[in-house]
């Protein structure tokens, strides 16, 4: 039986649902999965940051308000973020890394993850912006290492995707994919298509914590630009950058844009999409995309998303589920655990 001590890097939603589960499943973990967890540590700009290596109550962790320096509450707790001194000193096996992605220049979380690596300690995270910005560089200092860097949930949350197409579909000569890859979208899209207009459903999707104050990351396409770079790299051996895939959203289509597709039995979709060309290049992109009622993609709506894998032995393959919420992506973090235990990884 093994026990692994882990930190968690960021304490909003989604490792607050790690903890949660932790709380909750630790026991059946032990005897299901061969494992169980104890946080050690735990550190977030907003919250402050404790450490204690014996381990920390992770119901009482889960408890603990979303008020600024709320961690000083604990004992040995402290209002300040001492990011560094949690990851490298905590005595963490594993860390959870789910801070805010910076779409730019995915910091901070690209250095956290940075200096886990660098300690010889395994990271977990839900984060697009070190994958899609600085994945070779920390998938070589992993390597380099000889630790586990994994991050199933930084394209569809607790959804398998990337581990489907490496294991499930190895040998099916994949070619290329097409994905709704953000639920935002597709919501305001489905709710168009059910009569409402472009700035009534954006505004629905706020209401539903679907989308943010600003939603130009989910409704422009920038935040499937970022995953799309992740897939593509890591299931067509491609080496795009971000400025290689061509981007546009779904912010000019109109009310009678989606009547008239309604009318031709077509829908539109948010599509990030990438491909091999004849001469082994990878060619991508993200645009709003007219797909016949026969599409694999078509039928997904609301805030679900969904890859059609194009293979030369089995044809499209679709994997659809949750792209986002505390515990699916929570859920993602468990799973991403459980493949490096059973890589043998200590």
């Amino acid at each position: 039986m093994t026990d692994y001590k882990i930190a968690l890097v960021g304490f909003g939603g989604v490792n607050r649902g790690l903890a949660q589960l932790i709380a909750e499943r630790n026991a059946q973990w032990r005897a299901t999965l061969g494992f169980g967890l104890t946080i050690v540590g735990v550190t977030d700009l907003f919250l402050g940051s404790v450490l204690n290596r014996a381990g920390l109550d992770a119901a009482e962790l889960v408890a603990l308000p979303a008020e600024k320096g709320a961690l000083a509450r604990i004992a040995g707790g402290t209002a300040e973020a001492f990011n560094e001194t949690v990851i490298k000193q905590s005595g963490a096996d594993i860390i959870a890394e789910a801070t805010f992605t910076n779409p730019v220049d995915g910091e901070p979380a690209a250095t956290f993850c940075r200096w886990a690596l660098e300690s010889g300690i395994h990271v977990v995270t839900s984060n697009k912006g070190p994958i899609a910005l600085h994945g070779a560089e920390l998938k070589a200092l992993a390597r380099q290492r000889g630790v586990a860097f994994e991050y199933e949930g930084a394209v569809m949350s607790g959804t398998p995707v990337i581990r489907v197409a490496r294991q499930a579909l190895a040998g099916s000569g994949l070619q290329g994919f097409e994905g709704i890859l953000n639920g935002t979208s597709n919501y305001v899209l489905t709710r168009m298509k059910e009569g409402l207009s472009f700035a009534e459903a954006v505004a629905e999707a706020q209401q539903l914590g679907y989308a943010e104050a600003d939603p130009s990351a989910d409704v422009e396409g920038y935040d499937v630009r970022l995953k799309v770079v992740i897939l593509a790299n890591e299931l067509l051996d491609a080496r795009l950058k971000v400025s290689d895939v061509t981007c546009s959203g779904i912010s000019a289509i109109s009310a009678a844009d989606i009547a008239k597709a309604e009318a031709t039995g077509q829908c539109w979709k948010l599509i990030g999409a990438a491909r091999k060309t004849s001469d082994g290049s990878v060619e991508a992109s993200v645009e709003a995309r007219l797909l016949p009622r026969t599409h694999p993609l078509a039928g997904i709506g609301g805030a679900i998303n969904a890859v059609s894998f194009n293979t030369e032995l089995l044809g499209a393959v679709t994997v659809s589920g949750p792209g986002a919420g505390r515990v699916e992506t929570a859920f993602a973090l468990l799973s991403d655990i459980i493949a490096l235990h059973n890589a043998g990884k200590r």
